[in-house]
């Protein structure tokens, strides 16, 4: 079973570098994208990733606000903030199961994706399955 990733990003190159980044494995799959985090939200019930990597600023509904959400509707999804502001103690607060700064290196952000779903254990979304 391949690991579903959606990518939320208001920065149309940072979504398809990240996509670019984790499609080179074959075991993850990037199931799709989102620009904002009311869109974010609306993927996460359409699409069942079993992990999403959230950008903080975003339009419409901010990265806390949609990791909030995304984490009352889905328990079992884990949540990756990537972001240029250094906020990984908010992040835990919010329900995120890590951060990884933008500024961080590409190696950084797939570790901290193993470490995140380590045991290889893939939940699904509630109201889908498998």
């Amino acid at each position: 079973m391949r690991l579903r990733i959606l990518i939320a990003d208001d920065n149309e190159v940072v979504r398809l570098g990240v996509r670019s980044l984790l499609s080179s494995r074959r075991d993850w799959e990037i199931c799709g994208d989102a620009a904002n985090g009311r869109e974010a939200i609306t993927k996460v019930w359409e699409l069942c990733p079993d992990i999403i990597i959230l950008d903080l600023s975003m339009p419409v509904m901010n990265g806390f606000e949609a990791a909030a959400e995304i984490r009352r509707i889905t328990p079992s999804i884990k949540i990756v903030f990537l972001s240029i502001h250094d906020v990984p103690a908010t992040a835990r607060e919010v329900g995120a199961d890590a951060f990884v700064s933008k500024t961080s290196s590409a190696q950084e952000l797939i570790a901290t994706i193993e470490r995140v779903v380590s045991p290889f254990q893939l939940p699904r979304a509630k109201g889908k399955s498998a």
